[in-house]
């Protein structure tokens, strides 16, 4: 790490006699005046490897870390969640941790048989048909999501819940710019979604609970879904699952998601698990892989992937989707602990998470100046309207140990705060939280 350029002086040497040039600059020369660097990149003296890595530490001491340095109120879509000792020991096997894409099924039986199982239990949570073998992370599943009902209807159309994470719009705005998809933006009015379906949409995104932690109506967006022929998106909480129903028995084309609350920690924002099911009529426009059950040459059970179009290039100009790969080890994690779980756990632990946030909402809303953003039912999330911007909340709670949760201003609120209660947090934690809070809004 002496320096910044990779070769020596030596190699650039024979690269240059290679090519017949005397200079660097003579390498160079086709490179327009105007568009080069005038008197070289302003960089420091490289350093040796120790003096870099404790460079790097010291920069990485400047964070504060959840869990550890401070107690978790934030969600907003990467949640504070138990991870299991169970999960963490079964998903880190050697065999899971070095395994890649399992093209050769006669070496690859344990990763296919354990993507399979957790395609089973995602369709059981989802009330699907089928799920694939997962995605990246919740926003990408909600890009494929649209890019699958645009195929299948032919419309370019969108409409999209102001209630879906503001990031995982950002993301499909992005993608809109090259696929030339539109989105209609639906507003909330007391936290749910106002559906405006005038238009003839190829799909409604709605996220159950949504951004805010709000339960929206799924029965209602069927509806709007029905009138306009619309393919019914739903980007859905895996832990809410414990306690809600199914978004496929409220006739959901398709449900997202993100499965970090899963065997997955905190950590700067991912890797993460891209969640995506669908009915069985959209299996051929599935994107990504399908890993399903057979039986060999010899009779004996055994697993493939039944649906490989990686890249859909099969399909070519019929692919709804190029997603080339997917979050195999994350997905591993996500089965394992609901595995560990089971029906009874999952149940218990969405139970906790509820009573938590309840109890949080009304320790906070009992301190003058603190209102509530809207009045309907939430799950693990809940926000609330406070007479300072939550920026500096946020700021003032770090020094008492607390990451306090989002700020929200501008689309949701003047100034405020989004909150998440999971089940680690304890009615201890939860009290010294609300008694910081009210000295920090002080």
């Amino acid at each position: 790490m002496g320096h910044y350029v990779p070769h020596t002086d030596a190699e650039i040497a024979e690269m240059l006699r290679f090519l017949g040039m005397s200079s660097l600059d003579e390498l160079f020369a086709a490179v327009p005046e105007a568009l080069r660097v005038a008197g070289g990149l302003d960089l420091a003296p490289g350093l040796s490897e120790p003096d870099t890595l404790a460079a790097m530490e010291r920069l990485a001491d400047r964070n504060r870390r959840a869990g550890r340095e401070l107690v978790c109120f934030a969600g907003g879509g990467a949640y504070d969640h138990e991870v299991p000792a169970t999960v963490r020991r079964v998903a880190f096997r050697s065999e899971f941790v070095t395994a890649y894409t399992p093209y050769q099924p006669e070496v690859a039986q344990g990763v296919l048989q354990a993507l399979f199982e957790y395609q089973t239990l995602l369709c059981r949570l989802t009330g699907m048909e089928v799920a694939n073998a997962s995605l990246y992370d919740g926003a990408s599943a909600c890009v494929e999501a649209v890019n699958l009902a645009v195929a299948a209807t032919g419309r370019q159309t969108v409409l999209l819940s102001a209630g879906v994470n503001p990031h995982w719009r950002d993301v499909l705005q992005t993608y809109a710019a090259g696929t030339g998809h539109e989105f209609l933006a639906c507003d909330l009015v007391d936290g749910v979604t106002r559906w405006d379906d005038a238009a003839e949409p190829a799909a409604m995104l709605v996220q159950y609970p949504n951004y805010l932690g709000c339960l929206e109506d799924l029965a209602a967006a069927r509806q709007v879904a029905d009138r306009t022929g619309a393919q019914l998106l739903v980007a859905f909480d895996p832990v809410a699952a414990g306690v809600l129903r199914s978004p496929g028995s409220y006739g959901a084309d398709v449900v997202v998601g993100e499965g970090q609350p899963f065997g997955t920690p905190l950590s700067f924002g991912g890797p993460y698990l891209g969640l995506f099911a669908c009915t069985g009529d959209h299996v051929r426009r599935l994107p990504g892989r399908l890993v399903g059950e057979t039986i060999d040459a010899d009779g004996r059970r055994a697993y493939v992937t039944t649906l490989r179009t990686r890249e859909q290039d099969i399909r070519r100009e019929k692919a709804s989707s190029n997603v080339c790969t997917n979050q195999t080890l994350i997905a591993v994690a996500f089965a394992v602990q609901l595995a560990w779980l089971g029906t009874a756990g999952l149940e218990e632990l969405a139970i906790r998470c509820a009573r938590g946030t309840r109890y949080t909402r009304e320790a906070l809303l009992a301190i003058d100046g603190v209102e509530p953003l809207n009045q309907t039912p939430v799950f693990r999330e809940f926000a609330v309207s406070t007479p300072v911007p939550g920026e500096i909340v946020v700021e003032r709670m770090a020094d008492d140990g607390f990451l306090a949760g989002i700020p929200l201003s501008g689309e949701y609120a003047e100034r405020g705060l989004l909150i998440s209660v999971t089940e680690r947090r304890t009615r201890d934690e939860i009290d010294a939280f609300a008694a910081a809070f009210e000295k920090a809004i002080r």
